[in-house]
């Protein structure tokens, strides 16, 4: 079974974001890296190359696949900030509504800025996927 590339790294952060971040994306990671850190109270660490990731959790899958990923964390990609988090259930959902402009995959936000939607919001977004990771998972 193939392990997953996606596992904390010594890389800085720091270095990670100003690789990556054009002037506009540097200000909204600043505040998202605020957000997530408060909502985990955890610090940040570099999860494979690219993500930014907080906390953590170990998963076993009913195939017996197991692994361990960030309970919450972003990338930069191109021109959006990418927020993973579970945007699943009826709470989660309603939050998604009052967001504000975005795209959702399956476990994926979408953001152009941090302008474009309310930061309230997302917090409660982050904070309610973290929940429910920890009661799924611990």
């Amino acid at each position: 079974m193939a392990e997953s590339k996606t596992r904390p790294t010594g890389a800085d952060v720091g270095d990670f974001v100003a690789s990556r971040a054009n002037d506009a994306q540097l200000a909204d990671c600043r505040k998202l890296m605020a957000i997530l850190k408060k909502v985990t109270g955890q610090p940040p660490k570099m999860w494979g190359p690219s993500i930014v990731g907080y906390g953590s959790y170990r998963y076993t899958y009913d195939s017996g696949r197991a692994g361990e990923m960030c309970l919450t964390g972003f990338s930069i990609r191109g021109r959006e900030l990418v927020v993973y988090l579970v945007g699943e259930g009826a709470e989660q959902e309603a939050l998604l509504s009052r967001l504000g402009k975005h795209k959702m995959g399956k476990a994926c936000l979408y953001i152009k800025r941090l302008a474009d939607v309310d930061v309230t919001v997302l917090e409660k977004l982050v904070a309610g996927s973290v929940a429910q990771l920890k009661r799924r998972y611990t």
